[in-house]
């Protein structure tokens, strides 16, 4: 009896090519029971997988295995050295693109940071070199965040205006911040605070500051290239 049903199993299967004993279960791991010419049952398994598996003619031992298309695996990051090593600090490209970005950072902070200074140091020197800093400071990173939106609005970015201002803003402070302390400090050191546009040692003044502003946030701008592939920009 059990024999004469296998038979009947088989050639139901042999007509149909896949015999199913149960309603397809909705959940996210199937199970189907394939016979193949003898009458033996096959469970075949698979997950998430919308293909069927492809069945071997009758007559056929040979079975082809269900591929799935849910187990896609990303490319692995590449390695990033520890910062204690030599290696970490000797990737040329990365030292490139941190030199570009904290030159980019560089132009917009010097802008509004040496006018207010310069403007307040001559017009309002009584507020004190305390208060003079703090608020060119604050010129420099808002014209660095207008001068960049500017570029991803105009540049190849492309950006919306206010994707642009977003991004801009989401730039980092701290090198904005050791950029500006930095071109403040050297340039109350050299010139005392006083401000003479005809004096070449006042403009040497100033190029010596710019140039404290542009290495002093670098190892930082690289270090978050290097590490987190994050730019200042």
């Amino acid at each position: 009896m059990l024999a004469s049903r296998g038979c009947k199993t088989a050639l139901s299967t042999m007509a149909y090519g896949r015999l199913s004993l149960s309603p397809r279960p909705s959940s996210l791991l199937t199970s189907h029971l394939r016979f193949n010419h003898q009458g033996f049952r096959h469970p075949t398994r698979w997950a998430c997988s919308k293909a069927k598996p492809t069945l071997a003619p009758a007559g056929t031992t040979s079975r082809q295995t269900p591929t799935s298309s849910c187990h896609s695996e990303k490319p692995a990051r590449p390695l990033v050295p520890p910062m204690s090593e030599l290696s970490f600090w000797t990737l040329r490209s990365a030292w490139r693109r941190a030199s570009v970005n904290t030159l980019r950072c560089l132009v917009g902070c010097t802008v509004g940071d040496f006018s207010a200074m310069w403007t307040l140091q001559t017009v309002y020197p009584e507020l004190g070199m305390g208060t003079i800093m703090a608020a060119s400071m604050a010129a420099g990173i808002a014209s660095s965040m207008t001068l960049e939106t500017v570029l991803l609005r105009m540049g190849r970015d492309g950006l919306t205006w206010p994707n642009a201002f977003k991004t801009a803003a989401g730039m980092s402070f701290i090198s904005m911040l050791t950029m500006e302390a930095a071109e403040n400090a050297v340039d109350y050191y050299l010139t005392g605070g006083v401000v003479a546009f005809g004096d070449p040692s006042f403009w040497l003044a100033s190029v010596a500051a710019i140039a404290a502003g542009f290495l002093a946030p670098l190892p930082y701008n690289y270090f978050r290239l290097r590490k987190y592939s994050k730019a200042c920009h």
